[in-house]
């Protein structure tokens, strides 16, 4: 099995797509909610919050991607990749903030709906499909291999969704004067904003808590290392991502008395191993002769005292 192979633009041009989007978005935002209040469309104001969302967003990620490139210091030892499965979660948070307000804003407003410019509504949100479509074309190839990127990819996604929803709203009132429909296609925004969120956050908040890379057989790598010549047994085994892309394991092996003066072979053998069938560059091995192993070790984890 071979992992972790992306295909990336340079860092420049990426953070110059991402500060593009930044731009159309925010000039986006300031267009919708004034004609939002203009037309008295709450389905105008709910695509501006959304796109302010994606504002913030774009910004959170164009600031994580620099950070990310920091080499590790004293104070971060392990580097400042993971600050990229932070500002995912921080983004996929905020859209499930903003879809529960839309939906409880929506629920409102149908119960009293307001009078409403069709024609407002349907020309800023042409304008606003046009943006969710540039900036969802700019982020589409760098999401591929980016946990914070996928996250603002699935913003401006929902966004041009959105602006589909926001100018068929738009022309049923002009057309028919239905007013019950702009709270009723923002609380089906709403749901698709939280369908979206709600499927996506799992991985950065695996990620967070030490999970095990999920294209990883936990199991599979802890039989392929007792496979391994003069490996009695292992314990004690974590498996994580260290950053999005970069797995990395460490455990205790037991070593037999016989292949105790070849400690440095097996060790080389393993982490050849688990480069070559896992992708694992990354490995902490720590050995125990199996005259003095752990007895009764737990195979995940560690025993602490109780």
């Amino acid at each position: 099995m071979e992992h972790h192979h992306h295909h990336h633009l340079d860092p420049e041009s990426g953070d110059r797509r991402v500060s593009i989007a930044i731009w159309a978005n925010g000039l986006l935002t300031l267009a919708q909610l004034v004609g939002g209040v203009l037309a008295g469309s709450l389905a105008l104001i709910a695509d501006a919050l959304h796109n302010f969302s994606d504002m913030a967003a774009l910004v959170i990620a164009f600031a994580a991607r620099k950070i990310a490139r920091r080499p590790a210091d004293a104070q971060m030892t392990f580097g400042y990749g993971r600050i990229e499965i932070v500002a995912a979660l921080i983004n996929y948070t905020t859209l499930i903030l903003i879809g529960a307000f839309l939906i409880y804003e929506g629920a409102m407003r149908l119960i009293d709906p307001p009078e409403i410019q069709g024609w407002a509504i349907v020309i800023i949100g042409g304008v606003a499909l046009f943006v969710d479509a540039l900036t969802a074309w700019l982020t589409w190839s760098m999401q591929k291999g980016s946990v914070n990127i996928r996250a603002l990819f699935v913003h401006n996604l929902s966004d041009a969704f959105a602006s589909v929803a926001v100018i068929i709203g738009g022309s049923l009132i002009l057309l028919y004067d239905l007013r019950w429909v702009d709270p009723a296609i923002t609380i089906g925004i709403a749901l698709y904003i939280l369908y979206l969120a709600l499927s996506e956050i799992g991985g950065p908040i695996r990620t967070l808590m030490l999970g095990s890379p999920p294209d990883i057989d936990g199991e599979a790598v802890i039989a392929l290392m007792r496979r391994i010549d003069g490996v009695e047994d292992v314990h004690h085994v974590h498996l994580w991502q260290m950053q999005e892309h970069i797995a990395a394991l460490d455990c205790h092996v037991v070593v037999s008395e016989a292949n105790w003066q070849h400690l440095e072979n097996i060790k080389a053998d393993i982490k050849k191993q688990l480069k070559t069938h896992f992708g694992i560059g990354h490995s902490s091995l720590e050995f125990e002769h199996i005259d003095h192993a752990h007895q009764g070790a737990s195979l995940y984890g560690h025993d602490y005292p109780s």
